[in-house]
């Protein structure tokens, strides 16, 4: 148990790194970001598996060994108990008035009788009773349930491991944005529907359990400070059957009341706002495009974000010149607009008067490169290559637009709200709730149950009495085991002769106090 008890210590210590150190199946980016932050001991830590700690050699090593002590352990543990379950109750001590707890009495009865009768009432003791001469001995004991208690805590444990690495190796996580009011919605079909998956050791994504939903709408409150109380999306789903019958089903989802479906939980994790822009080119074909933007203020949702637009076919017949025309917009999002001179802030999160502070660039936008591009921030290389040009700063309320010297006019539009989603995969999640209740009971039985032994000793004295002896001991714990052993001496022993009890349970009990 030592063992087992350093190595759960250096389990927690080895996941320290985890939390203090950005991890790769989390956020690639804030990796590559560190590393190039500290190029001395970035590489050293990417060696170590530092930024992948949870699926390291080391922290894997120290489970397993964790595991295995667990196991040596709880074996011999559970051996012996099955070896006391089946023993015998120990013989008496050869003088029980040194015992803790002591009794002792002179009853008129029949001491075969009496041995009987202390026999019955020691319902749920496990007991034996022994004969020698005139001597009549019972041995009694109870509180095994301790024991059992605590071997059930640390297999609870050991399962509970288990099952959370059964759940990482068998399960996955991934979270995609879905835009509300009429947004596209996305199915799960494959991980390239999300936009950050994790997988488990064992998944390749090819057995995804299918589900297709779409937002209808978005509701939120608020204080009148900003904090939100409370938000639900109302939404629609279509899995099983659905997928080829075309039905939806509707469902409200809330958060921390996700949609279970399929072994799937799908949860609200948060939102924001999607602009709207139209772009309308020279020879009067347009563009629109709504798109996430990243929410840089939780309280007022003051967010950023970078969209690129692509001239219909046509328009600009030399590829190159349609390369030079693309037109690029970056900058802040308000959903309730408030100004600081031109400055834009938010003063509300609720979307209430939408507005923009962009700049509008024209050139190559990098979408004919092939190379990936941040979702929120233009390619700053680009900018500063010339190939992409800025041609306008300006701020813009919904439903007004701003003209370029060539006649391309960009329109904001407006705004709806996204609800950020994760689809959760665990298939041992009922094992670990299950593991974590046995444990909750196991832990509640070895700290309420005692371990207590009993003896009676049965000696014959006048004519028509006995001497009864009573010792008792509590192999754990004292507490509460004086009162239960003076309820049980009045319950065995009822009819005292001299109506007292010997001084000898007097002077144990000021021994003990």
């Amino acid at each position: 148990m030592g063992t087992a008890l350093v190595l759960l210590f250096l389990l927690a210590l080895a996941a320290i790194p985890g939390a203090l150190l950005p991890q790769r199946n989390l956020n690639e980016a804030k990796v590559q970001q560190y590393i190039a932050e500290h190029p001395t001991i970035g590489p050293w830590l990417d060696r170590l598996q530092a930024f992948d700690v949870f699926s390291s050699f080391w922290f894997t090593a120290i489970y397993v060994l964790l595991f295995i002590s667990l196991v040596g352990c709880l074996t011999p543990r559970t051996i012996e108990h099955i070896r006391s379950l089946r023993a015998t109750p120990v013989p008496a001590p050869r003088n029980l008035g040194r015992l803790p707890k002591h009794h002792t009495a002179t009853v008129a009865a029949d001491p075969r009788t009496l041995a009987a009768g202390i026999t019955e009432k020691l319902r749920g003791w496990r007991k034996t009773t022994r004969t020698t001469d005139e001597i009549t001995e019972i041995s009694a004991e109870k509180g095994y349930l301790r024991e059992f208690g605590n071997i059930v805590f640390h297999f609870s444990l050991l399962g509970l491991l288990v099952a959370v690495a059964a759940g990482k190796m068998f399960g996955y996580e991934g979270n995609v944005i879905v835009i509300a009011d009429g947004g596209p919605g996305f199915c799960s079909a494959s991980p390239a529907a999300f936009d950050s998956f994790r997988a488990g050791n064992t998944v390749d994504g090819t057995s995804l359990h299918p589900i297709c939903l779409r937002v209808n709408t978005f509701e939120a409150d608020y204080l009148p400070t900003g904090q939100a109380t409370s938000y639900a999306a109302d939404i629609e789903y279509q899995a099983g059957d659905d997928l080829t019958t075309g039905a939806w089903r509707p469902y409200r989802l809330k958060v921390n009341e996700p949609l279970r479906v399929g072994g799937d939980r799908v949860y609200l994790q948060g939102h924001g706002y999607a602009p709207t822009f139209t772009v309308i080119f020279p020879d009067g074909q347009t563009r629109t495009q709504t798109l996430q933007f990243r929410p840089d203020d939780s309280l007022t949702l003051l967010s950023s974000g970078a969209m690129r637009f692509d001239p219909p076919a046509g328009t600009y017949p030399d590829p190159d010149e349609r390369r030079k025309n693309q037109i690029a917009i970056q900058g802040l999002f308000a959903p309730t607009e408030q100004l600081h001179g031109t400055l834009l802030s938010s003063s509300f999160p609720a979307l209430n008067d939408p507005a923009v502070a962009v700049d509008v660039y024209r050139g190559d936008s990098g979408l004919d490169s092939g190379r990936p591009q941040s979702l929120f921030n233009l390619d700053a290389r680009l900018i500063e290559q010339d190939r992409l040009t800025k041609v306008a700063r300006v701020n813009l309320g919904a439903g007004e637009s701003t003209q370029l010297d060539d006649g391309t006019v960009v329109r904001f539009d407006g705004a709806v709200p996204f609800i950020n989603v994760q689809v959760s995969h665990d298939p041992a999640q009922v094992w670990v709730l299950v593991f974590a209740m046995t444990m909750m009971a196991g832990l509640l039985v070895s700290l309420l149950v005692r371990r207590r032994r009993i003896w009676v000793r049965i000696t014959p004295a006048a004519p028509g009495t006995v001497s009864v002896e009573l010792g008792g001991l509590a192999r754990t714990d004292n507490s509460g085991w004086g009162d239960e052993f003076e309820r049980l001496t009045e319950r065995l022993v009822p009819d005292v002769l001299d109506g007292a009890a010997d001084d000898t349970a007097q002077r144990s009990r000021e021994e003990v106090t």
